[in-house]
């Protein structure tokens, strides 16, 4: 995969994670807003709660993908993107072109996955 095609996708996956986190801090400011404004409780405390819980896990996700665009960038930067990380062997084009992020071959994550050296 040539520099550019990389750069677009990589930049693309990083303009789609921004944008997620923008909306769920949005989202959370404004149910915070409309909580606040409320009289009475509309729902139990704990859905509350597990609204928040789930928020900040989305946000803990969010970040770590956004901490993969930069692992992205600097494979880039160094002329490495489309190698494996663990083992050198070429990430097929397929591969990056679904999953811009990838650090690994299919099999090679399956591997990992799996608890498999």
């Amino acid at each position: 995969m040539n520099d550019k095609r990389a750069r677009d996708l990589v930049a693309r996956e990083r303009a789609r994670i921004e944008q997620s986190l923008r909306e769920l801090n949005a989202d959370v400011t404004a149910e915070v807003e409309l909580h606040q404004q409320q009289t009475g409780e509309s729902s139990e405390a704990g859905t509350d709660l597990d609204r928040e819980e789930i928020d900040i896990a989305l946000v803990a996700d969010l970040r770590e993908e956004l901490k993969a665009v930069g692992r992205a960038e600097a494979r880039i930067a160094a002329g490495k993107y489309g190698r494996s990380i663990d083992t050198g062997a070429q990430i097929p084009d397929e591969r990056l072109e679904a999953a811009p992020l990838a650090e690994r071959t299919i099999e090679e994550q399956r591997r990992l996955e799996n608890g498999v050296g």
